[in-house]
């Protein structure tokens, strides 16, 4: 059964309004929100980036029944993974079975902030998968040593836990991290409706939900749209690597002169005011094997594209 998500933009709003867009989104009925975990917004004109773990506790007490998921969250260089694994059971443990813990190699965006090397992303997928190791044993509720390669566990118990392992969802966006997280994730996290991640990880075994987040801007006209994009998110456009590479806002804001507005029309982002180009983008990402599906409204009006899901799109699914 395909559930269809709407997305918390941490870089584009604060954390109050980011509380009410949630109690919104339930009201509307979508399936499942999904948050974004940044130290920098991506460019400086989307303005915010609240810490996700404060807006979290807002958001499980201000909804009712609605999943949520962080996505995703870098556990290895700018936080120790002892403290997102306590984060994360303190979180879970409001959010009773309504919470996911989307975890990902990260941005050197967020990343470097603490002076830290940023690695190759072999050594970043390394670091993962031992801070997984740490986080994992620390949610048994047991007291916790840890002497690895990159980090040191002294004696630490995490009091407030979960009973269970806090549902993990492995964000992928080629066949190597897929693969990785087929063996040590419950699930597949990417962007767009990208067919590879998909085979690489049922390929490797995975069977776990698949999420994917689709980015666009409802407003009344196309034109409209695109600009809005043009203005808030036009990093959604820079390519290659880049997106994991560079290191603060001001050079994203510099890449992305080089994005032209033809270019965000043609990049696959929904920007028409036709509801049923909305569905056919869902419609394409469930073909490619996703059946979680999240929806990103670029820009300041959120309320808009809310009431085209609730009265339009959700129906049709």
């Amino acid at each position: 059964m395909v559930q269809l998500g709407y997305t918390l933009s941490s870089e584009e709003h604060e954390p109050n309004e980011l509380v009410s867009i949630a109690q919104r989104a339930e009201a509307a009925g979508f399936d499942f929100l999904s948050i974004s975990d940044h130290f920098h917004p991506w460019v400086p004109a989307q303005g915010e980036s609240p810490f996700v773990w404060s807006t979290l506790g807002g958001i499980a007490t201000a909804t009712d029944d609605i999943e949520v998921g962080v996505g995703v969250t870098c556990p290895t260089t700018r936080i120790h993974p002892l403290n997102v694994a306590h984060a994360v059971a303190t979180v879970d443990e409001m959010f009773g079975d309504r919470f996911t813990f989307g975890v990902g190699t990260g941005e050197n965006l967020n990343e470097h902030v603490t002076g830290e090397r940023w690695p190759e992303h072999d050594v970043r997928l390394e670091k993962l998968d031992e801070a997984m190791d740490v986080m994992e044993q620390l949610w048994t509720g047991e007291t916790t040593s840890h002497h690895g390669k990159h980090y040191t566990v002294e004696n630490a118990r995490l009091y407030t836990c979960p009973d269970e392992q806090p549902t993990t969802i492995g964000s992928a966006f080629g066949p190597q991290t897929a693969r990785w997280v087929a063996d040590n994730a419950d699930g597949l996290w990417c962007s767009g409706p990208k067919e590879e991640p998909v085979e690489a990880y049922e390929d490797a075994g995975g069977d776990g939900p698949k999420y994917t987040q689709l980015h666009g801007c409802y407003a009344d006209t196309e034109d409209e749209a695109v600009e809005t994009i043009y203005e808030y998110w036009p990093n959604g456009s820079v390519p290659g690597e880049l997106g994991q590479e560079l290191p603060m806002p001001a050079h994203f804001e510099q890449a992305a002169q080089m994005v032209e507005k033809e270019d965000i029309a043609e990049s696959g982002t929904t920007t028409s005011p036709d509801p049923q180009d909305h569905i056919d983008s869902i419609e394409q990402a469930i073909d490619a094997g996703y059946d979680h599906v999240h929806y990103h409204q670029v820009g300041p009006d959120q309320e808009s594209a809310i009431e085209l899901y609730e009265e339009e799109v959700l129906p049709s699914f």
